[in-house]
C-alpha cells in the first residue's frame, strides 16, 4: 500500500465515486470532497500528496482552489477534470503548474498516467 494521500474534489457525485474507486484500486489513500470549501475545512489538507479536482464547481472552482493552495504555501500537484474543456482554463491550471487537465469523459489509464506523473520525483515541474 502507498502512504500517498489523493484528494478528490468534484461535485458530480457519480464522477466522484468513480474517481474514487479507480484511485483506491491503485493502493493509495483516497479522501473525497463535494466542494473545494469541504476540502479545505478537511483534517486532509495538509497530509494530501496531490489534487484531483473538477474545474467548474458552484462557489470556489478547481482553478481559484490552486490559486488559493498556491497563495497559502501548499504545492502539492493538481490534475484537473472538465466536462467544458476551455483552452484558457487549462491555460490557466497549466500556467500555475497542473500536472495534467483531462476532459471529462476521462479514461481511466489517462488518469493513472497523470498520477504517475504528477507523484514522481520533480513531477509537476516536468509538464510545465
Amino acid at each position: 500500500m502507498s502512504n500517498r494521500v489523493i484528494s478528490i474534489i468534484d461535485d458530480d457525485g457519480s464522477v466522484r465515486a468513480a474517481t474514487h474507486n479507480l484511485v483506491r484500486s491503485l493502493g493509495y489513500a483516497v479522501h473525497s470532497f463535494a466542494s473545494a470549501e469541504d476540502f479545505l475545512r478537511s483534517p486532509h489538507l495538509n497530509d494530501t500528496s496531490c489534487v484531483i479536482t473538477d474545474v467548474r464547481m458552484p462557489a470556489m472552482s478547481g482553478l481559484e482552489l490552486q490559486d488559493h493552495l498556491r497563495a497559502t504555501g501548499h504545492r502539492f500537484p493538481f490534475i484537473f477534470v472538465t466536462a467544458f474543456s476551455v483552452e484558457s482554463d487549462r491555460a490557466r491550471a497549466m500556467k500555475a503548474g497542473a500536472t495534467c487537465f483531462l476532459s471529462k469523459p476521462f479514461d481511466g489509464e489517462a488518469l493513472i498516467k497523470c498520477l504517475e506523473a504528477a507523484l514522481a520525483p520533480n513531477g509537476a515541474a516536468a509538464n510545465k
